[in-house]
């Protein structure tokens, strides 16, 4: 009592966020480590199953329409355009942190198969396609590194081994279509609607999925966040070796087949096309060992060793590769091989080191920033080939590829160099 009139009751405290763990804050999803990862890998692949359709499709939609080879690319760029724009959004409202990552992968991936689906509607070219597969590209922003948020969820000294397990299984996904593009001659309609029957099992089989412990608690929304990106040196460095590789990674992927084909033709093969799509099927898929060989080296022995060592081996196959034009086909085929190992070999370690440098509740924001940033300089590399191989050629065009894994390595070099280097793997740099 105070002056004969009665207290107010004093608000009520704030009630705290629930813990990520708490099963308050995330119900249902399986309880153990492995059983959950091995969820996360199939819903991962099969919601990808969009993206990886659209190598596939250009090849069964120039049966249908002429394509040129920049038409052809742009239902690549198109994808990835849309996934730049989607991971930003996600970024800049902090999605992947205050939310549960299992529901933002269900409602992203159903909206991907939605898009893929209504595709078969509309003519096998022109501007309705090509903002089809944009909305794809927005809505899988919810699928890839939200699966590596999850992924990371149940990391204990293994982190680098579990998203290489992620990337892997991607890289598989994406070297599918080239199988499909030298062994069957499918209509691109039942490309896309299979994609898309993929994608819906994806997206409701990462309900089974169970959320790790070490998952932060759900914070509110700050802008500013994003900064950390670019303000903090470790993480600069580390989103600058990751640009170099994504520079390469996606522009080799794009063009292996066709400069296979080229080189295959002026050896004197029979079925030079065939033949090169199932070279460049081969090597991408090689890169899934690659990716899981990376994790557990990094894991063991740190993540600026192996994505120096990835990328400066890549980068020599990438300036070698384009003078190998017309070669013996044995030297082109085991170069690229060796190229598909070693250039994906590092690319969970960026994520896996990202994760290691971020503040815990930073983690989702921080991990799709990066990839927003990777893609978009994508969009620049792979269109950069084909002009540059048309005016100066093939070893020109592969050697320019090359930059980035250089750039990238000295980029890696100085976050080595760095003290905040001793958190990543446990202290193995």
């Amino acid at each position: 009592m105070n002056n004969g009139t009665p207290e107010r009751p004093a608000p009520p405290a704030p009630r705290p966020l629930a813990a990520a763990s708490d099963p308050r804050a995330w119900r249902g999803g399986l309880r153990g480590k492995w059983p959950s990862i091995a969820v996360i890998l199939f819903a991962q692949v099969t919601a990808m199953a969009v993206w990886f359709a659209s190598a596939a499709a250009a090849s069964a939609l120039a049966r249908s329409a002429p394509l040129s080879g920049f038409e052809s690319a742009l239902l690549t760029s198109a994808v990835q355009a849309g996934f730049v724009i989607g991971t930003l959004a996600s970024a800049l409202l902090g999605l992947p942190d205050r939310f549960d990552p299992r529901r933002i992968f269900l409602i992203s991936a159903l909206g991907a198969a939605g898009a893929s689906a209504a595709l078969v509607m509309l003519p096998p070219t022109g501007p309705g396609i090509l903002a089809l597969r944009f909305l794809t590209g927005m809505a899988l922003a919810g699928v890839y590194p939200i699966g590596m948020r999850l992924a990371a969820t149940w990391a204990k000294g293994d982190l680098g081994l579990l998203v290489g397990l992620l990337v892997g299984a991607l890289t598989l996904g994406s070297a599918s279509p080239h199988a499909l593009a030298a062994l069957a001659e499918l209509d691109w309609r039942v490309i896309y609607l299979a994609a898309a029957g993929l994608a819906l099992c994806g997206g409701l089989a990462i309900l089974a999925a169970g959320v790790g412990p070490n998952a932060p608690r759900q914070i509110r929304l700050e802008p500013g966040r994003i900064s950390q990106a670019w303000r903090n040196p470790a993480l600069r460095l580390t989103n600058l070796g990751y640009l170099g590789h994504m520079w390469e990674l996606y522009a080799m992927w794009t063009w292996l087949a066709v400069f296979l084909a080229e080189s295959f033709r002026l050896s004197g093969l029979a079925d030079p096309r065939g033949v090169g799509e199932l070279v460049t099927f081969g090597a991408i898929a090689a890169g899934a060992v690659g990716a899981w060989l990376g994790g557990v080296c990094a894991d063991r022995w740190g993540r600026t060793t192996v994505t120096i060592a990835a990328m400066a081996a890549s980068g020599a196959c990438a300036a070698a590769m384009g003078w190998l034009l017309g070669a013996p086909p044995w030297i082109v085929i085991a170069v690229a091989v060796v190229w598909g190992i070693t250039v994906i070999a590092d690319s969970a370690q960026f994520s896996a080191s990202i994760a290691e440098l971020s503040d815990p509740e930073s983690v989702g924001t921080m991990l799709t920033l990066q990839t927003c940033a990777g893609f978009l300089l994508t969009l620049v590399s792979i269109q950069l080939v084909a002009p540059v191989s048309h005016a100066m050629g093939w070893p020109t065009a592969f050697t320019m590829l090359a930059i980035g894994p250089v750039l990238g390595c000295l980029a890696m070099a100085r976050l080595r160099a760095s003290p905040e280097s001793r958190r990543l793997a446990g202290g193995r740099r």
